[in-house]
């Protein structure tokens, strides 16, 4: 109805609101009827004074509301108590008020005032929620079996109305009461098939430690709502673990199993899939992804991505299967090409240099095969890269590089070439012509991830030539690079020159260990560990020697010397607690106890004293992680 109707209507016109407890608030407006245009013109600005009047006491109550808020919230009861009963007195039907004046009175243990206060609002409006307050109350009261018996008549109600269900339910849960939330969930289910309460249960069964009726409400909702899947998995992944002999995973993958006996779905295969990832067994996961693939000839790109996730975890052999079904299978050139890619890339990771020849008739004969295809950059750079770094053969890879910046390429394939280049000829040593490269995608891609790259690669190659003060200069930039990862390796970087740049003059052990990380760079790890030893032997008094020894820890590690790289590491533990590589110490020697030396409960005390000593630490929550896997957590 518009407001000229308004004016001219002859009857009495009701505006009806209905707030949370399913109250109608009727107020009346008397109409006004006039025959003066003018008259109605006069009544705009009446309108306008009513809406400032309007807007100046919701102002006033919602200061009031604050006010009694802060109150409760400190812990001052009484006062909160006064405030809510004044905003209780203007807005009667205002459910938050009357839970709040509840509350306050049982913090103050006036149970015989929330009685007398519930009766009254119990004759005055039918709100079944108020039936559980009672008996919530008269058990506080220390009267369980009067409490049991408002319980029994809220749970009645939803006989008589389903819809109830909503708000007695819920004020269950709001005191932990939990069974009868469930039965609550549980009746209105049964009497109209219309609800599904199956993650209102799930939670409700899991905080009852009822693990398997948990599940089987996750899973039922999922079914019943695919598009909630992965927020099913999040919930699901707080009671699974790493241990595939957990009792929650046995009973989790029980249900699935069952389930796609009784009703094959690809569903119950994708989550059989998720649960075999986050055990590790992505042979298991891989049985899965081929069954969803055959059933529904969709796309690989699911299989592709395990094969992805199998490669990062180092479980090359499982991820070599993968990616040969995938060049099998694929009828894409594309993605033939980039599973090539991915197994030339552990081909290289993990054979000797004996094996170096064959990998490089592989390269060159995939270059030949897919000329034109969109992974090709990425394959002609990861050739050269692997002709420079592994085979020696620097001035063939440069020569290959060279070749293919002729080609037509984007101002960003340009740069990727480019940087790769200035990477080779840092490798040479050849750094002035390395800086050229890297100044060139600094200035084509201003502000780009990849200029903030070549920036660091910039300072990294100005640090290898002793040129502190301007490899310095350009960290400072980098630290609020948008990449945290750049951010993170300029300013491990620039702690590393500064505190180290003064202790002497001519920087001599900062300058050895700058040639040490040089050598590293090359992959010359034992003449880096060597060149390492001697700051460890002639610079004992310097702050470098806690960085010399991590170095070289690290080397050690990839040389598989572990033995050697341990003591390293508890050198630093045992002489340097109040270092700033005291928590990298912590979980680089924790995860060779537990990787490579078997020995899970000394790993377990490293992770804990991350946890309980450096819980600022990047490594907190992967540390967190892992003790509670060594710890035989059920829960994550």
């Amino acid at each position: 109805m518009s407001y000229k109707t308004h004016l001219y209507s002859s009857k009495p016109i009701f505006l009806k609101i209905w707030v949370d407890l399913e109250i109608p608030i009727v107020y009346r407006i008397i109409p006004i009827t006039t025959s003066s245009t003018r008259d109605i013109y006069y009544l705009y600005p009446m309108k306008a004074l009513l809406v400032i009047f309007l807007f100046i006491t919701a102002s006033v109550y919602a200061q009031e509301d604050l006010l009694a808020k802060e109150y409760f919230n400190n812990g001052e009861y009484e006062k909160a108590l006064v405030e809510y009963k004044k905003l209780y007195q203007n807005a009667p039907s205002n459910i938050n008020y009357i839970e709040q004046i509840i509350s306050a009175e049982q913090q103050l243990e006036q149970y015989a005032a929330v009685q007398t206060f519930l009766e009254g609002i119990l004759k005055r409006v039918q709100y079944p929620a108020f039936l559980v307050e009672m008996g919530y109350n008269y058990q506080l009261s220390g009267q369980p079996e009067i409490a049991k018996d408002y319980y029994q008549q809220a749970l009645a109600a939803i006989d008589e109305r389903p819809n109830h269900v909503f708000s007695i339910a819920r004020t269950f849960q709001s005191h932990s009461l939990l069974n009868e939330a469930a039965l609550a969930y549980e009746k209105a289910a049964t009497l109209n098939s219309n609800f599904n309460f199956s993650i209102q249960l799930a939670q409700i069964y899991g905080e009852q430690g009822h693990i398997e009726k948990m599940f089987t409400s996750y899973l039922e909702y999922a079914e019943s709502n695919p598009s909630v899947l992965s927020d099913v998995k999040r919930a699901i992944n707080d009671f699974i673990s790493e241990d595939s002999s957990n009792e929650n995973n046995i009973v989790f993958r029980k249900i699935l199993l069952k389930k796609m006996q009784q009703d094959p779905k690809t569903l119950w295969n994708s989550l059989l899939s998720w649960l075999f990832i986050q055990q590790k067994e992505y042979r298991k996961a891989f049985t899965q992804e081929k069954a969803i693939y055959n059933r529904e000839q969709r796309s690989l790109h699911r299989i592709f991505e395990l094969a992805q996730i199998a490669n990062k975890d180092e479980d090359y052999e499982v991820a070599k299967d993968i990616y040969n079904y995938i060049i099998e299978t694929t009828q894409s050139d594309n993605t033939k090409l980039e599973a090539h890619y991915f197994l030339l890339e552990i081909e290289v990771k993990t054979s000797s240099k004996s094996d170096y020849a064959n990998i490089k008739a592989k390269y060159l004969e995939l270059l030949k095969q897919y000329p034109k295809k969109d992974k090709t950059l990425d394959l002609q750079i990861a050739y050269a890269d692997f002709l420079a770094f592994y085979m020696n053969e620097t001035s063939e890879a440069i020569s290959f590089l060279e070749n293919t910046l002729n080609e037509p390429l984007s101002k960003m394939e340009n740069a990727q070439v480019k940087l790769k280049l200035g990477d080779i000829l840092v490798l040479q040593e050849q750094f002035n012509k390395a800086l050229i490269y890297y100044s060139q995608i600094q200035r084509n891609l201003k502000n780009s991830t990849i200029s903030q790259e070549a920036r660091f690669k910039v300072a990294k190659a100005s640090y290898y030539k002793g040129d502190f003060k301007w490899a310095e200069s350009q960290l400072k930039i980098l630290k609020a690079s948008t990449s945290q990862l750049i951010a993170n390796d300029a300013l491990d970087l620039k702690l590393l020159i500064s505190d180290n740049k003064y202790e002497d003059s001519l920087q001599t052990a900062l300058k050895i260990y700058a040639k040490a990380d040089l050598l590293a760079f090359q992959n010359r790890n034992e003449e880096a560990i060597v060149l390492l030893d001697k700051i460890l032997d002639e610079h004992k008094t310097e702050p470098i020697i806690a960085q010399a020894l991590f170095k070289q820890a690290q080397l050690f590690v990839k040389e598989s010397e572990f033995k050697k790289a341990t003591a390293n590491y508890e050198f630093i533990i045992a002489n340097y607690k109040d270092g700033i590589l005291i928590d990298d110490a912590y979980f680089n020697l924790a995860k060779i106890y537990e990787n490579q030396l078997n020995e899970p409960e000394k790993a377990k005390a490293l992770y804990e004293k991350i946890i309980f000593n450096h819980a600022d630490s990047i490594y907190f929550v992967e540390a967190r992680k892992h003790f509670r896997a060594l710890r035989g957590d059920a829960i994550n």
